[in-house]
Order: C-alpha cells, then sequence, then structure tokens
C-alpha cells in the first residue's frame, strides 16, 4: 500500500508572460506521476528577492499528495523545471522563466546536500508565505511554526495578489 504524503510546491516567473508560466506549471504539477494537486493559491505579484535588478515575480504556492518519497518528489520538480523552460540562472536569485521549490513535505525536518526541509527561506518570504497561508493556514512546518503566524509576522511591502 502506497502512503500520500502531503507536499508544498512554491511556483515563481519573473519572465516570458510570468502569470501564463506559473499556471503552465500548476497544469504540470496536477500531470505529475505519483501526485495529486489538491489545491493553489491565488496568483501574486512580488518585487524581487537579493540585490539582481530585474521584473517583478508572478507567484503561487501549490499543494499536492504524493507516493513518492521527499529526495524522489524534489528530482521529480527539478526536471520538470527543465520541462518548463529553465535553464541555469546565470546570477543567483537572477530573473528565471520557472522556479519551483519544494517547502514542506510530509511534517518532515531533513537536511540532504542538495535539498533542506522545511525551505530554510519560508520565514522571510513573503511571496512564500502569503499564498501558502491562502491555502494552508494551520499547517505546522516543523522548527518554524504555524504558516498563518509567520504570515502575519511578514511585512507586506512588495507583494500584492495579481
Amino acid at each position: 500500500m502506497n502512503l500520500w504524503r502531503p507536499a508544498y510546491v512554491g511556483i515563481g516567473s519573473n519572465l516570458d508572460d510570468p502569470p501564463a508560466r506559473v499556471r503552465a506549471a500548476l497544469a504540470a504539477l496536477a500531470e505529475l506521476p505519483g501526485a495529486r494537486l489538491i489545491a493553489s493559491s491565488s496568483l501574486w505579484w512580488s518585487a524581487p528577492f537579493g540585490p539582481v535588478v530585474q521584473p517583478d515575480f508572478c507567484n503561487a504556492v501549490a499543494a499536492l499528495l504524493t507516493t513518492l518519497e521527499a529526495r524522489e518528489f524534489f528530482a521529480s520538480l527539478r526536471g520538470l523545471e527543465t520541462r518548463l523552460g529553465r535553464t541555469p540562472p546565470r546570477e543567483r536569485w537572477g530573473p528565471r522563466r520557472i522556479d519551483l521549490d519544494l517547502l514542506a513535505f510530509a511534517g518532515e525536518r531533513s537536511v540532504y546536500p542538495d535539498l533542506v526541509l522545511p525551505h530554510p527561506g519560508i520565514v522571510e518570504r513573503n511571496f512564500v508565505l502569503y499564498p501558502l497561508a491562502e491555502i494552508a493556514p494551520d499547517l505546522q512546518l516543523p522548527g518554524l511554526g504555524r504558516v498563518a503566524e509567520l504570515a502575519a509576522r511578514t511585512s507586506t511591502q512588495g507583494i500584492r495578489r495579481a
């Protein structure tokens, strides 16, 4: 018997029609083998994170159930990014066609060479917390707290619902 595990994925784009790219990513997540898309947030616009001058991002968060283990699911996300047109970034925190971040997975608190769960940047990123709070306000992020409480402590500067 396969165990279904909850997974939360952050989606972002700021190149080549970002809202269309985010919607395409949501559609692709719904077709991911071994997973079911169960909820998605509204689209949100946010100012870029980091020092690189670039266009605003369009963001969303998806909630899925999956029978995959965390590392397998993460690998599926990396493959999906490539299929959706992601190329290696020229600069850290630079512009991108698509970005899929595994934010939380089945209540795990883990550190792998290429993956940290929950995602270490969640608490400082309103473009993750606001859409995540829209679909999973009561989600407990191990070692970080409840999503709604984290979002309430995060600035609204630079973010707006699309």
